[in-house]
């Protein structure tokens, strides 16, 4: 009897069969080697790099002397010492905001104009493209020319008898300028992403919203822009980390300029770490602005339930 029942629960017992060692077979180690200078390049010059600033932002380092542990030093000094602080986070605010919102506008408006066309929509996807092909810094260089006193659009304007503001030299209109070019450089990439997503719309729920006597705003509002939220989401998401390491357009056009009216936390971090040499500070402006995108990027995912449709 006790032989029966210890073989009855013997017979319960699963049997643990040892896992195939998939990470033996030739596939695998044939996938893994050609991965293997991905890996290197990325812990070479990311993730190495990476942590090598976060320990730097604990130091004062001036590059031709010995980093020095200085703790939460540079951090205590960008949030209660430096005044400069605050009005590159104010101007980096401005730029991501009325950036992000410009873009997002115009790209959408662009791509359902060129959603509506019978020909060309080709040509004019190429068009609005080809700007995000050109050096930003080549780019920037020429809108600086065209914004130049004796420039493109001050000769323009003269024709008529009027004339421009000094853009570049006005701490009023020289930020709309590094928007302006900015957004002229980037829009293209959005318009493109959009007028996909807006092709993909499935025509039958177009026509059902025609028949149900839905104008043409309304089917764009109810039906075409719901169904393309996903795509919104992710260009948001994207142009809204751009819009916070913009660089570029600042260093070719104003270099921060006047004063400090377009001086942004990318610009200041250009300028604490290689014009000041103070890498340490400069290390701790990065995270800073680490942290900010991180936490908008985690804000616009929690959002996002809110307003996001995903097609199931």
């Amino acid at each position: 009897m006790e032989e029966d029942v210890s073989e009855s629960v013997l017979a319960e017992v699963p049997v643990q069969r040892a896992l195939p060692r998939r990470f033996l077979t030739p596939d695998t180690q044939t996938a893994m080697l050609f991965l293997l200078p991905s890996f290197l390049g990325f812990m070479a010059f990311m993730a190495l790099p990476i942590l090598a600033s976060l320990a730097l932002s604990f130091t004062n380092w001036q590059l031709i002397s010995t980093p020095s542990f200085a703790g939460l030093q540079n951090y205590v000094r960008l949030f209660t010492v430096d005044p400069a602080f605050y009005t590159v986070l104010r101007n980096t605010l401005f730029f991501a905001v009325e950036y992000l919102t410009l873009n997002i506008i115009v790209s959408l408006s662009l791509a359902v104009w060129i959603s509506s066309l019978k020909f060309g929509k080709a040509i004019f996807r190429v068009i609005f493209f080809l700007p995000t092909f050109t050096p930003t810094i080549a780019a920037s260089v020429v809108w600086l020319l065209i914004f130049t006193p004796d420039g493109l659009a001050d000769s323009l304007v003269r024709t008529v008898g009027l004339g421009l503001p000094n853009f570049l030299l006005s701490t009023t209109w020289a930020m709309q300028a590094i928007v302006l070019v900015t957004l002229w450089a980037n829009v293209g990439y959005n318009v493109v992403m959009f007028n996909a997503a807006l092709d993909l719309v499935p025509k039958h729920y177009l026509e059902a919203a025609t028949i149900d006597g839905a104008n043409a705003w309304q089917r764009f509002w109810r039906v075409r822009l719901p169904l393309i939220s996903p795509t919104i989401f992710f260009a948001t998401v994207m142009t809204a980390i751009t819009s916070l390491q913009v660089f570029d357009e600042i260093y070719a056009m104003t270099r921060g300029g006047p004063g400090s009216a377009t001086a942004t936390l990318g610009f200041a971090i250009y300028q604490k770490g290689f014009a000041n040499f103070q890498m340490g500070y400069a290390s701790a402006l990065a995270w800073v602005m680490f942290i900010m995108i991180m936490a908008l990027t985690i804000l616009q995912f929690r959002m996002q339930r809110k307003w996001v449709h995903y097609d199931d």
